[in-house]
């Protein structure tokens, strides 16, 4: 039988250098017909959009071009993918950097002959659009969440009692609200979060000072909003109910529109309490929290009692520009906005099936956008069973993390183990620690037990819950502003991120020392048996 276009697999240009790193954190794993034409389309109107507001991008550049190939992402076996040479051509347009510098830094490769040389005259257009967008990205940032923080839950609890079309209706405004946090959430890190981010840590070590004691303990993360919850949750003062009706959008995998999420499933809440009630009451979270800001305020008052006394009031202005810019980093106007996808998806599936055209509700996530939206294609349950093996092919594969033209797949994982000398990722939340190895593949299931090294391949925000238990956190995948960097900073957790081949080459139950300053990970005893 001739199988149909697979809309999980993309074509490139010979000539383009991609890489799988920069988007894994959002959406890890492979991503269903579903998955990526909501989240491939959304990502590059995002990115173009917040591009041309600091003026990195022409108008004509902020449109999709018609050929996917000359587009900023794309997917490859169900595995989304970033245009490096892209973001190459935007480092040479960029005042203070330059496209290698630019590429080193999100993904870690510079493409073979990416010199750098810079596009001047986009300078004044950069310097005449940063400043506006800088300071209304706070405000653009707060609308728009609580707006959405209203919206949400009364989108989940009307929508099993839509119709097929009031469903796909309210699948088209989910869709547009998603697009639209993404945008919001590029623009002030772009503008925002990471200059102010690079140049207090600059700053810092100028004058001696470690950075990343400044760049944590402002207690205004959401995802330490979730831990102090489920910790109170652990102590009886609020029930399981009100954290999952809370943070109910949060799950495992959630940057794939058919996870199931917490309000869908809470057995991994339930793990996390019943974990927590294991700890003593001197982990309280919300203490520790307290401590880390006030030793913030500490450092902070060190670091300018450092500098001479010219360069301290446009220091202190950066330290009051960290306190309002560092926590935009956070994700959950677009995570309940894509639940609202989610959901909606749901009730559209369920409606399918009911009238015969497709087999399970599920399969509606083997469906694209335009199916979802528009007449089904002809022979449809046939067109999604053939699409659920491909997606089950694609999981027995494994890609390169960097790539030129279209990426040659592997059967299988790779398999790998340390011959006991120090594995160096980059430090991102200083501490030194020793334990026990927990190599986390689905947070859904996989358990850790309090004072475990939590190993990963990439995080996202429903992990908080796991990392509140570890002692420590090693990464395979992100730099200083992922998600995982940013929450160990704000729960006082050692972090190495960067460390390629972490789930492979470190094991469950070997003792491990990591060293949050230096990113380094060392093996110091195998587990019993190995």
């Amino acid at each position: 039988m001739h199988e149909s276009p697979d809309p999980v697999h993309g074509r490139s240009d010979p000539a383009s250098f991609w890489s799988t790193t920069n988007l894994a954190e959002a959406y890890p794993g492979i991503l269903t017909p579903l998955g990526w034409t909501v989240a491939g389309p959304a990502t590059e109107i995002a990115t173009r959009a917040a591009l041309a507001a600091i003026g990195a991008l022409t108008p004509a550049e902020r449109a999709i071009p018609d050929s996917p190939e000359h587009r900023v992402y794309t997917v490859f076996f169900g595995r989304i993918a970033t245009r490096i040479d892209f973001f190459c051509q935007v480092g040479d347009r960029m005042p203070g950097t330059s496209g290698p510098a630019v590429a080193d830094q999100i993904f870690g490769f510079v493409p073979p002959g990416a010199a750098g040389r810079p596009v001047r005259r986009r300078y004044p257009v950069i310097a005449a659009r940063l400043p506006p967008t800088f300071a209304g990205a706070p405000r653009r940032s707060r609308r728009a969440r609580e707006a959405t923080a209203r919206w949400w839950p009364e989108q989940i609890r009307r929508c099993p009692t839509l119709t097929l079309d009031q469903a796909r209706s309210l699948f088209v405004e989910a869709l547009a609200r998603f697009t639209m946090h993404l945008t919001v959430d590029g623009t002030a890190l772009l503008a925002g979060t990471q200059p102010v981010y690079d140049q207090l840590w600059r700053l810092a070590e100028s004058a001696g000072v470690p950075a990343a004691d400044l760049v944590t303990g402002y207690g205004s993360h959401e995802e330490t909003e979730l831990v102090h919850d489920l910790w109170a949750c652990s102590r009886n003062r609020i029930d399981l109910d009100t954290v999952a009706a809370r943070y109910g959008y949060h799950g495992p995998n959630e940057g794939e529109v058919s996870a199931r999420v917490w309000r869908e499933d809470s057995a991994p809440l339930q793990r996390a309490v019943k974990a927590y009630e294991s700890m003593p009451d001197s982990a309280d979270p919300v203490a520790a929290d307290a401590a880390r800001a006030h030793a913030r305020r500490r450092a902070a008052a060190h670091f300018l009692a450092e500098l001479p006394a010219a360069r301290r009031p446009p220091a202190r202005l950066l330290l009051r520009l960290a306190e309002v810019y560092l926590p935009l980093r956070g994700k959950v106007g677009r995570l309940q906005a894509l639940d609202v996808v989610r959901a909606s998806a749901r009730r559209i599936g369920a409606r399918l099936a009911i009238s015969g055209d497709l087999v399970d509700p599920e399969d509606v996530f083997f469906l694209t956008v335009d199916e979802v939206l528009g007449p089904l294609p002809a022979g449809a349950r046939d067109l999604v069973t053939e699409r659920r093996a491909r997606h089950e092919h694609y999981r027995t594969l494994t890609i390169p993390r960097s790539w030129q033209g279209e990426p040659t797949p592997v059967a299988g994982g790779s398999a790998s183990t340390t011959d006991g000398s120090p594995l160096r990722g980059t430090g991102v939340s200083p501490g030194v620690v020793e334990g026990r190895i927990r190599v986390v593949i689905d947070p859904g299931t996989d358990d850790i037990e309090p004072g475990d090294v939590l190993v990963a391949h990439t995080t996202d925000p429903s992990w908080a819950t796991l990392m509140f238990l570890s002692s420590a956190l090693v990464v395979e995948i992100g730099g200083s502003l992922s998600h995982a960097a940013v929450v160990a900073r704000e729960l006082g957790v050692p972090c190495v991120m960067g460390l390629d081949g972490a789930t492979t080459r470190l094991r469950n139950g070997d003792r491990c020392r990591v060293d949050g300053t230096t990113g380094e990970v060392t093996v110091i005893s195998p587990a019993a048996g190995a």
